[in-house]
C-alpha cells in the first residue's frame, strides 16, 4: 500500500486508488498508452503472434505488429498525493473477450483507444460499456499517416452520445495519455453525480 505525507509534519494519508480500463481493438495501442504513462515498470502478458493464429488475427493495418496481449497489461499513475490509478489494458482478440468481465469488476471508467484507420473494431468495447453503464471516453490515437478527423466527426461514425467525451491523442506520449485519463475520472464524477439526483416529475 502506497502511503503519502500532503504536508509536512501531517500524519501519512492513504491515497484513494482507483481502477481504470483501456480497451479497443487489435493493434490500436492499448499496451503503448499503459507504457507510456505508468510510473512502475508495467506487467504485460505479451506471447509472439503465430501462424495458427493469423487466420483469426486480422493484421491488416497493423502489418508491424508481432506481439499481441492475451491476458492484461497492467499500470500505475500517481495523478495527485491523494489519487492513484490502477490501469488495466485487456485483450484486444474476440477469443480473450471472456477475460474482460473480470478485469471490469470495480472499474471507475475506461478508456476506449480507436483508430480512424479501422473505426469498427472498438465498436465493440464502446458496446461492452454502453450494455453495463461503465463510464468510457474515447481516446482517438493520432497514429502517423492514418487521417485526422474532428472529435465530433468521430462521434458520429461511433454513434456516441453526445455526453462520451472523445479526445484527440498520442499513446506514446505521456503528457497526452494523462490528459485522457483526466477526462476518464472526470466524466466519471459526473456520471456518477448525475446518478445521485432526485428525479423530479
Amino acid at each position: 500500500m502506497i502511503f503519502r505525507r500532503s504536508e509536512r509534519g501531517k500524519a501519512p494519508v492513504e491515497p484513494v486508488t482507483l481502477k481504470i480500463l483501456v480497451a479497443g481493438g487489435f493493434g490500436v495501442g492499448k499496451t503503448t498508452l499503459v507504457g507510456a504513462v505508468s510510473e512502475i515498470k508495467p506487467l504485460r502478458t505479451e506471447e509472439t503472434l503465430s501462424e495458427a493464429g493469423r487466420p483469426i488475427d486480422d493484421t491488416s493495418g497493423v502489418a508491424g505488429k508481432h506481439t499481441t496481449t492475451v491476458a492484461m497489461d497492467f499500470g500505475r499513475i500517481t495523478l495527485r498525493d491523494d489519487l492513484v490509478l490502477y490501469l488495466f489494458g485487456t485483450p484486444g482478440q474476440d477469443r480473450f473477450w471472456f477475460l474482460w468481465d473480470e478485469l471490469a469488476t470495480g472499474a471507475l471508467g475506461a478508456v476506449v483507444l480507436a483508430d480512424t484507420r479501422r473505426l469498427e473494431d472498438c465498436f465493440a468495447a464502446v458496446d461492452y460499456f454502453e450494455r453495463r453503464s461503465i463510464p468510457f471516453v474515447v481516446g482517438v490515437n493520432c497514429f502517423e499517416g492514418a487521417s485526422r478527423y474532428p472529435a465530433e466527426t468521430v462521434r458520429q461514425a461511433l454513434d456516441l452520445d453526445e455526453t462520451v467525451p472523445v479526445v484527440l491523442c498520442d499513446a506514446r506520449d505521456r503528457e497526452s495519455v494523462k490528459e485522457v485519463l483526466i477526462r476518464v475520472v472526470e466524466h466519471a464524477m459526473a456520471a456518477a453525480a448525475a446518478a445521485r439526483e432526485p428525479v423530479t416529475t
